[in-house]
């Protein structure tokens, strides 16, 4: 940044207002995961502020600003998670009104801690977009001080208290610092801070995947909104970076990591190994991101000292079951492959002789014909090399084999519905996803209504603010077009998994 920004952020976060109800979090050694990658790993504790979040510094610091006049009035935030604690907190330990619009498909754990704090809770739109547009019509119309999650002055300074607690901390001994993003406060506060008076300190960004706006608005030199975004790790689950995050992300930000959802399940598994503590999904981002990092040639083994920001805790119980299945393959201890074996007598014992002494963590087959059978199998593994070995030697030895460890299709769907094909014809299959909420799953049946014929279905919940759905319609070449409409009209976010080849060994119709 210029010396004139630089200078006004230091001072912010010098003057900011947070210790009146937040805590100087403590830097701690992951033990286990330092001797794993060789590299001294310590975790900033943000998990243990009193709403268990970072978000609570932002917040507080904002509204501890406002004028009498605005205090007078109340503050209003539109927020499904963290921000909407840190908001609601605040204004009760300054005796001031709260509003938070919330989208009804908030799980209610999250609306009734919000209500606990004091807060009203106002319930608009499927998703935070739409909450947000209610935000405003209501301040609008009430005058309410809205208090931004990232793109204020006062916000980003609060959340750069964290950069300021690391440097005295570490006694300025810290050779990178991973920070997950979604709109960019957090990273902006800690990287305007920290670079200017630790300029050799590389900043590392965490991004997943499916929720990059950042390390897309990068790559193209100006801020990019996103069509799509993943829910899964909900607390950096944004369409679009601030103008003033991203600003200051171009100036002092090195780099920008992005990871899997099987990695951060992975990454939440390996806090727990070393705090006992349970992560939500944005959480333990940053510790994907350094595991990632660290992974590269030459960075493992090289001394460092990095530091990861664990952001956040409130995890939902339900998701934990997700987060369980899905470790295994995120650390690359697990592979999933789909594999073609003879069906006679014997071909089972066979295929177990050539996978040889591993441990398999599931195994899925029914008969669905004579001459040959589909199998979906989960090995045991040491890395990924090592499941793509596995695969590789079984093609040697005859066997057609895919390796699925990557299919989201397979992981999310398929090996729960191994069990012979079906005679559909024409079929069209699509993953959907739709507003978790009670009676979501019926409206969403009810939206599909009984133009096509569905051949197959299957919904599982995950404990996340969005369903997942794998359906199949009978839809014949000629009513394509109307189908491409009523796809459309539908609404929800879907896409075609007709070439999966999981689909391929274990679902497609004989009539397809």
């Amino acid at each position: 940044m210029p010396d004139g920004a630089s200078n006004t952020l230091v001072r912010d976060v010098l003057t900011s207002r947070v210790y009146d109800v937040a805590r100087e979090t403590p830097l701690e050694l992951a033990p286990r995961l330092s001797r794993r990658l060789d590299i001294e790993v310590l975790l900033k504790r943000e998990d243990l502020q009193p709403v268990f979040s970072f978000k609570l510094r932002g917040a507080y610091n904002r509204i501890a600003h406002l004028r009498p006049s605005e205090r007078a009035r109340g503050v209003i935030a539109a927020s499904a998670g963290n921000h909407a604690q840190g908001v609601a907190f605040s204004a009760r330990h300054l005796g001031l009104r709260a509003v938070i619009v919330m989208p009804t498909t908030t799980p209610e754990i999250k609306v009734e801690a919000v209500r606990a704090m004091g807060a009203e809770v106002v319930l608009s739109g499927d998703n935070y977009s739409e909450a947000q547009l209610r935000c405003d019509a209501l301040v609008a119309e009430t005058g309410l001080a809205f208090v931004h999650p990232f793109e204020d002055p006062l916000v980003i300074a609060g959340q750069g208290t964290i950069g300021a607690e690391i440097l005295r901390q570490s006694r300025g001994r810290v050779d990178a610092v991973f920070v997950p993003v979604g709109g960019g406060g957090l990273i902006s506060g800690i990287a305007g801070y920290l670079k200017a008076l630790l300029p050799a300190v590389k900043i590392v960004g965490v991004e997943p995947f499916e929720a990059d706006a950042m390390w897309r608005s990068l790559q193209a030199g100006q801020r990019v909104r996103l069509e799509h975004v993943g829910i899964f790790a909900d607390g950096v689950a944004v369409r679009d970076v601030g103008e003033t995050t991203f600003r200051i992300v171009r100036q002092c930000v090195d780099e920008i990591v992005r990871v899997t959802n099987d990695e951060i399940c992975a990454a939440i598994k390996d806090v727990f190994d070393d705090t006992r503590s349970v992560m939500e999904p944005a959480g333990a981002l940053a510790v994907a991101g350094l595991k990632s990092w660290a992974a590269r040639a030459g960075s493992a083994g090289g001394g460092e000292r990095l530091v990861a920001i664990l952001s956040g805790a409130n995890m939902n119980f339900d998701r934990l079951r997700f987060v369980a299945e899905r470790a295994e393959v995120g650390e690359a201890r697990e592979a999933l492959l789909g594999v073609t074996i003879p069906e006679r007598p014997g071909a089972f014992r066979e295929f177990c002789a050539a996978i040889g002494p591993r441990v398999v963590t599931e195994f899925n087959y029914r008969l669905a014909g004579r001459e040959a059978a589909h199998i979906f199998v989960g090995l045991r593994t040491a890395s990924r090399e090592d499941g793509l070995a596995v695969a590789g030697a079984l093609r040697e030895r005859g066997y057609a084999a895919f390796d699925l460890t990557d299919d989201e299709m397979a992981k999310l769907h398929v090996r729960y519905m191994v069990g012979g094909r079906a005679t559909a014809r024409n079929e069209r299959l699509y993953r959907f996803e739709f507003p978790e909420r009670p009676g979501a799953l019926m409206q969403f049946l009810e939206t599909l209504g009984g133009r096509f014929n569905i051949s197959l279905f299957h919904y599982r919940n995950h404990g996340a603010d969005f369903g997942r759905v794998l359906a199949a319609f009978e839809v014949p070449d000629s009513e394509l077009g109307a189908f491409e409409s009523f796809l459309e009209r539908l609404g929800y976010p879907s896409f075609p998994e007709g070439d999966n080849p999981a689909y391929a060994l274990f679902l497609a119709g004989n009539g397809s």
